[in-house]
Order: C-alpha cells, then sequence, then structure tokens
C-alpha cells in the first residue's frame, strides 16, 4: 500500500528521538576503523511520523544526519482519540508488528523501538506486540508500515465515494 508521503512545512515542529546507536568496525591492513550508525525517529505528536538512518565517524554528526535524513521521509498517520484507529499487523524483514487500539488511559503498552515510534507519532494508548526479531533498525520500519496502512472511517467513505453514516451500517 502506498504511504501517505507529507511535506515538511516550516510551521511543523518535528521533535527527534534516538531509537539506537550501533558502533561499527571495519578492520583494514592500517588497523580498525570505528565508525556510528544511528536511527533517529522524527514526530510532531500529531499523526506526522518520519525516520532517518545516519552513519558517520561520530556519534553527534551520526544523530544529526539521521534527523535530517528522518524529515525527508515523513508520513502522515490517522490518531483517534489518542489511539489508533484499527488492529493491524505489519512485518519488514524478519521484524513483525501487532497494534490494537485501546481504550482512554491505557498508555502506551509497547517496548522498545516501537514505543519511541508511537511516542513521536502521538499515540498515547494503545496495545502493541512485537513478534519475531528484535532488530530496532527493522521494528521501526515494520512500525512505520503499520501506522502507514491505517485508514480512519473519513478515508474510507472518500475511498467507497459513499456517506460516512453508511461506512458502519454497511
Amino acid at each position: 500500500m502506498a504511504m501517505n508521503r507529507v511535506k515538511v512545512n516550516s510551521d511543523i515542529e518535528l521533535k527527534d528521538r534516538l531509537v539506537a546507536i550501533n558502533r561499527v568496525t571495519k578492520v583494514t591492513k592500517g588497523g580498525r576503523t570505528m565508525r556510528f550508525a544511528a536511527i533517529v525517529v522524527v514526530g510532531d505528536g500529531n499523526g506526522v511520523i518520519g525516520w532517518g538512518l545516519g552513519k558517520a565517524g561520530e556519534v553527534t554528526a551520526a544523530i544529526q544526519k539521521g534527523t535530517e535524513s528522518a524529515k525527508k521521509n515523513l508520513v502522515k498517520v490517522p490518531v483517534i482519540n489518542g489511539t489508533v484507529p484499527h488492529e493491524v499487523e505489519a512485518k519488514f524483514a524478519g521484524a513483525r508488528v501487532l497494534l490494537k487500539p485501546a481504550a482512554t488511559g491505557t498508555g502506551l503498552k509497547a517496548g522498545g523501538a516501537m514505543r519511541a515510534v508511537l511516542d513521536s507519532v502521538g499515540i498515547t494508548d494503545v496495545i502493541a506486540k512485537s513478534k519475531g526479531s528484535s532488530n530496532a533498525h527493522n521494528l521501526v520500519k515494520a512500525t512505520i508500515l503499520a501506522l502507514s496502512e491505517m485508514r480512519d472511517a473519513y478515508t474510507v467513505a472518500g475511498d467507497r465515494g459513499i456517506a460516512m453514516n453508511r461506512v458502519f451500517n454497511g
């Protein structure tokens, strides 16, 4: 399914959040070369989310590159009353995620990389389960894929060309 890409406006206040830092060593004839890879998630807390990967010789430079990369691929997702509109499951590489809507007051029942993504997008109540790989890179991508596959009732009504009250009363 195609993702709903969003253009960055200057009035959108994006907050970046570091998900993981990976130290990578390249062994050459001259010795070991240390580099860093940082995966960063940016979001406005109101349904806009993006992720980016930055690689550099220093941690701060890797984070900065990751943030710039994240701002270039933003996605708009539906957030209704602080939760997701419906249950969804998505897979990216070895990581599988399951997101279920939850009642107000439940909180973020998610761990690790999924929590960072859901918090950045502005979801406050959700039940999330990570199945398969716990690799942070793949979990972030699978979570954003699951969020981008969500459709709210207004979108469904528009796609079907029917009135809003007919969506639920088939």
